[in-house]
């Protein structure tokens, strides 16, 4: 999925929902999923029912696809949650929203994960006072992410900071806009991670 270099209305499209994929024009009449409410290609007006094998890799992939991470990486993160304690689907999911690309998205440093992971590469974020430039890095309660000294200045930050503001941010998250830093306050239940999949279908999945 990282290496994806295709239109990204089309993976929302498939998967029949919104993934906010790319940013800001999710939200405006612009989007594809409002426009052309079926999946891509010459016979996606004409599908039919999914089976039951076909639930469950639907929403394996819109999982994917929401927080840009390839198959063998997911199927890591799932082997983690299966042995951690909690519900296996739960965890994972929480698993991935300690992220740090998706935390800088979380936190409105970017405006969409595939952006974000691209800024933590590039080293434009510290953890703690140091340096992190890898996107899957897994923040813990208290972790501070800031934007570094040379980065400060950086116009799709800032702006997208400025959107972020006007929407509101997570409520495990706290975000100092003046101050280009944020707080990962602590992992969120699955409540409050607003994501329109069901994880147990993921789980049945892997569990074959």
């Amino acid at each position: 999925m990282a290496r994806y270099t295709g239109p990204l209305c089309r993976l929302c499209r498939r998967e029949g929902e919104k993934l906010f994929l790319k940013g800001t024009r999710c939200y405006t009449e612009k989007c594809a999923v409002e426009r052309r409410k079926y999946p891509p290609g010459q016979h996606g007006q004409n599908r039919g029912k999914l089976s039951d094998y076909g639930l469950q890799l639907r929403e394996k992939q819109k999982v994917r696809r929401v927080y840009w991470i390839m198959e063998d990486q997911f199927r890591n993160y799932f082997e983690k949650a299966s042995r951690l304690k909690g519900i296996t689907g739960e965890v994972l999911l929480q698993l991935l929203e300690r992220r740090l690309d998706n935390a800088v998205y979380r936190m409105g440093f970017a405006l969409n994960r595939r952006e974000s992971r691209q800024l933590v590469r590039h080293g434009h974020f510290t953890v703690n006072g140091r340096k992190v430039d890898i996107p899957s890095y897994l923040l813990k309660d208290g972790d501070t992410v800031a934007v570094a000294e040379k980065s400060r200045e950086l116009q799709a930050i800032t702006e997208s900071l400025a959107i972020a503001e006007q929407r509101g941010f997570p409520e495990w998250v706290e975000v100092d806009p003046k101050g280009l830093s944020g707080k990962f306050v602590r992992v969120p239940s699955r409540d409050e991670i607003q994501l329109p999949v069901q994880e147990q279908l993921i789980v049945e999945l892997y569990s074959k």
